[in-house]
């Protein structure tokens, strides 16, 4: 199933109206939906590389408008929506682990696992959870959606097709050195 609805995903990006779906999965991703907004961004900048950016840019503000609807989730609504949301991915055991991390380490979370192919949605729901400080949230989560599609827009515009075999079987190593990166910079502030 999950296979059939990643290849839809990818038919999607050859539409007229690729972009609204653009912002439609990265919105639905942040909250509910299974399959990242990559799957569509990278064959969109492959073909139009010049709209990389605005593509990108599409991409982050849909994913942090949806990022808010999964922390009202996580908020108002876990029990009714989210605990069953969760069930259905088997994600229960690994939410239950992810609250005790969060409850320490909240705004990291939120910055390393933004940027991470972890699904950001554990991220927006666990947030509203917890009761997490809303404003720094989304302050958090457009630094850090902005950073991932950015980069990925930086990496498909500069080398185009060679690129994208990389990007989909290491995207999980290139954003872990950009959050490390992100982290090293933050420690550097603090020390400084």
């Amino acid at each position: 199933m999950l296979h059939r609805l990643y290849a839809r995903v990818l038919a999607l990006a050859g539409s007229p109206r690729a972009p609204v779906w653009l912002a439609v999965i990265a919105f639905a991703e942040s909250s509910v939906f299974p399959v990242p907004p990559d799957a569509l961004l990278i064959p969109m900048a492959l073909a139009r590389p010049k709209r990389a950016w605005r593509l990108a840019l599409i991409c982050t503000l849909a994913s942090v408008a949806g990022g808010a609807l999964g922390y009202f989730i996580g908020y108002a609504l876990f029990n009714q929506i989210a605990a069953p949301i969760l069930k259905l991915y088997h994600y229960d055991a690994a939410f239950a682990r992810f609250q005790e991390t969060y409850a320490r380490w909240g705004l990291w979370v939120i910055l390393i696992k933004g940027l991470t192919p972890i699904p950001y949605k554990l991220v927006t729901i666990a947030s509203g959870a917890a009761r997490f400080d809303f404003a720094l949230f989304m302050v958090a989560s457009l630094a850090t959606r902005g950073a991932r599609f950015l980069l990925l827009a930086a990496l498909l515009r500069a080398f185009g097709d060679p690129v994208r075999g990389f990007i989909e079987r290491r995207l999980g190593l290139v954003t872990t050195l950009l959050a490390g990166g992100i982290i090293g910079g933050f420690l550097l502030l603090r020390w400084l």
